[in-house]
């Protein structure tokens, strides 16, 4: 009995300790999971080694060194998550190139303009963010070295878009107490070290180290003027006193100017510290899926597989291949986005009946898009949606997995050549096919002609009359951008033979003529182009920006201006007649309508296209 209690007493006491144990160890895990989030987190907001004030009136090598040491880490850290920033085109940076850009406007428009090169140091190239914001390269068109010297101060050179979102955002400075302070500390600080020195002024340089302490730890604890405490004014006249007796003593004054230029440089190089943290947190945000979008393809997911479905594919696979129909192609990765194209394009349209949409997307979004074009329905307009990574063509090497590419974007920055060195430049973003847009001929082998959409435009009239378009056996029909022109990238393109004065073209909206593209055979000229420049740049997003340019060289119908307005992803001051009277509106740039940095006046066009009372949109907060 005693030898019975005794072992089902010890193993009472052993499942206690494996309890414990494995509580131990469960509080364990969780800590280290916490941690890892919080020390990502004070690396990115620069908490592990954040600005602290000087010591009283005096700023040590070291601390200038630091503040150095911020900016260096500001580098590192961008250097490390490069895939959230701008990607430049670094190739062939040189002095000796003097090549102009074109004003933006007509193919006809003459009025040159100074192009600016990439900054060595500017950011690393990435990979495709998890959201369709396509963010790619700079366009670098080089100048001599004085133009690098001073166009690489400009803001908007360097962050793009950001520095006129900044710019709109931008409060108006109302803690005018608080900076009379910090430039008080300035002050005092710059004279502290030499009243120190000075014979018999003791008290003096007591009451200095006092007063800039005491300023100190108001500031510390203090970022607005709400939160000055009530006697500041006293402490802020103790302290003009005090710098007015220093004042009256005579002193070196080149000390004082080398203590003032290094409390300067310091509050530079925090500036410049923020600055880029900001631009950075800029990026972030517009390259990250917003939470109820990705909220909306996971809900949308789970309910595929969750409910049954009415599959309407096989009554519908005539009117896929039908080429007497209107045949419009989205590549998307976005079910809001792509959502927004089709049902403005219906809504504006004559007739909708011979409408058939095709949207082509990857494995993790197909589903989410599958039910999503199911449940809703447009008219009499037919969807059809394609996993292009299931997708079987004849001239795809088997063992190569196909993937979605969105069109890539590209930043271009340039300046009147009368204006002043340092006058403001103006940011542009010209958008490109990508690698999956090579592959429409072999996707759709029956049709003849299509027209291709970008997920980030909203169309506004009627689009049937670009079916009868007689595109003089060009191949692409496409708005043109003669802000940029072919002769300016000769160092990437190399002598070969073409026009150096064509304009380059935009995606957006573009009639491609299939059965054109099938008898030039411009997806194999399109790969080869891709080997060869290969070879010679390491940007791929330059080499496919290049091989796009040649492909279609004067294989371009250049249509009516009016078909498409560009700039509302980053161009606040469209004119609000051109916005009415085009046809299609591109968001191209950063600021896309469905981000919360969307620009605002411009996102109403794009939200009155959506289903606000669809039951997934409200339980994911879309409307909000």
């Amino acid at each position: 009995m005693k030898g019975g209690g005794g072992c089902g007493g010890g193993g009472l006491g052993l499942g206690l300790k494996n309890q414990r144990r494995w509580r131990g160890l469960v509080i364990g895990v969780l800590g280290l999971v916490i941690l890892s989030m919080l020390v990502p987190l004070a690396f990115l907001l620069g908490l592990h080694n954040g600005f602290r004030p000087a010591p009283p009136g005096y700023l040590s090598e070291q601390q200038t060194s630091a503040s150095g040491g911020q900016s260096i880490h500001v580098r590192e850290l961008i250097r490390k998550l490069g895939p959230t920033l701008p990607k430049d085109v670094l190739r062939d940076f040189t002095n000796e190139a003097k090549n102009k850009t074109i004003g933006r406007g007509s193919v006809n428009d003459s009025q040159p303009k100074e192009g600016f090169p990439v900054p060595p140091n500017s950011f690393l190239q990435s990979p495709p963010s998890a959201n369709n914001t396509k963010v790619g390269a700079v366009i670098e068109v080089p100048l001599n070295t004085k133009d690098v010297h001073d166009v690489g101060k400009l803001c908007e050179f360097k962050f793009g878009s950001y520095c006129l979102w900044r710019k709109e955002h931008r409060e108006d400075m109302k803690d005018s107490m608080v900076k009379k302070l910090k430039d008080q500390l300035f002050v005092a600080r710059a004279y502290y070290p030499s009243v120190a020195k000075l014979p018999r002024q003791d008290k003096l340089s007591r009451e200095l180290k006092q007063n800039i302490q005491e300023l100190e730890r108001v500031l510390s604890e203090s970022s607005t003027d709400g939160d000055l405490p009530p006697q500041i004014a006293k402490k802020l006249q103790m302290m003009e006193a005090a710098i007015a007796k220093a004042k009256s003593f005579i002193v070196d004054c080149n000390n004082v100017d080398k203590k003032l230029r290094q409390i300067y440089d310091m509050t530079e190089d925090e500036a410049n510290f923020h600055m880029k943290q900001s631009a950075f947190l800029y990026q972030l945000a517009v390259q990250t899926m917003p939470k109820s979008l990705h909220c909306l393809s996971m809900r949308l997911t789970v309910e595929y597989f969750g409910s049954p479905l009415n599959d309407m594919e096989l009554s519908l696979a005539e009117k896929y291949i039908d080429p007497t129909l209107h045949h419009y192609v989205i590549f998307s990765n976005n079910v809001l986005a792509s959502s927004v194209v089709i049902n403005s394009t219906v809504m504006n349209a004559k007739e909708s009946r011979n409408q058939v949409f095709h949207v082509l997307t990857d494995g993790q979004n197909y589903f989410a898009m599958k039910l999503w074009f199911l449940r809703i329905t447009y008219k009499e307009a037919t969807v059809q949606v394609l996993n292009i990574e299931h997708l079987k063509l004849d001239s795809h090497i088997k063992e190569t997995p196909l993937y979605l590419s969105l069109p890539e974007e590209f930043r271009v920055s340039f300046l009147n050549v009368d204006s002043p060195p340092m006058a403001p430049i103006r940011t542009e973003y010209i958008s490109i096919f990508s690698h999956s847009h090579y592959l429409l001929p072999e996707i759709f082998q029956n049709l003849k002609k299509v027209v291709v959409l970008d997920d980030d435009v909203i169309v506004q009239q009627d689009l049937s009359a670009l079916w009868s378009l007689n595109m003089e056996g060009k191949v692409n029909g496409a708005v043109q951008f003669c802000s940029l022109r072919l002769g300016q990238l000769k160092k990437h393109l190399g002598e070969n033979s073409y026009d150096k004065k064509s304009c380059a073209w935009m995606s957006g909206l573009n009639v491609i003529d299939l059965d054109r593209w099938r008898e030039l055979d411009l997806t194999e000229n399109y790969r080869k182009l891709m080997h060869e420049l290969a070879m010679h740049e390491g940007s791929s997003e330059a080499v496919a920006l290049h091989a796009s340019l040649l492909s279609f060289q004067d294989l371009i119908y250049a249509l009516d201006g009016t078909w498409l307005l560009s700039g509302l992803g980053h161009d606040y001051g469209i004119d609000i007649q051109a916005i009415s009277k085009a046809a299609v509106l591109h968001y191209n740039g950063n600021m896309k309508p469905w981000l919360e940095l969307g620009i605002p006046k411009y996102r109403g066009y794009w939200k009155k296209y959506l289903n606000r009372e669809d039951q997934f949109l409200t339980q994911c907060n879309v409307n909000s």
